[in-house]
């Protein structure tokens, strides 16, 4: 066990972004294509945080082009440049799949003030 213990926290990230459930967000990721590597940007709502420790990850949903797009992002992964927070959201469930359903106005999260 303690060999588990010594791995996960020689791979944990030192600043563990900070999002949660409800908050907009912009997710750095690094995409390798060849031999080049470029950074792109994933915006949208976290919906779901899951685990805990090495294997966390938040899923992110956003609207494109009139179809809506689930990521799931483990956060200490190291293809995860960083996590930039937009805005704060303010919800009162832990999981917010109920947005699957819903279109237009209905679908947003009221902003933290």
């Amino acid at each position: 066990m303690d060999l588990m213990q010594a791995f996960e926290q020689k791979h944990l990230k030192a600043e563990p972004p900070v999002a949660n459930v409800g908050d907009t967000v912009c997710v750095h990721i690094k995409v390798k294509e060849g031999s080049r590597e470029r950074i792109q940007i994933f915006e949208g709502t976290v919906i779901a945080k899951k685990h805990g420790g090495i294997e966390e990850t938040v899923t992110v949903r956003r609207v494109s082009y009139g179809v809506g797009v689930e990521k799931v992002f483990p956060i200490h992964a190291p293809t995860i440049e960083k996590i930039e927070l937009v805005r704060k959201g303010k919800v009162r469930r832990a999981k917010l799949y109920y947005l699957r359903d819903r279109v237009g106005k209905s679908a947003k999260v009221k902003e933290l003030v």
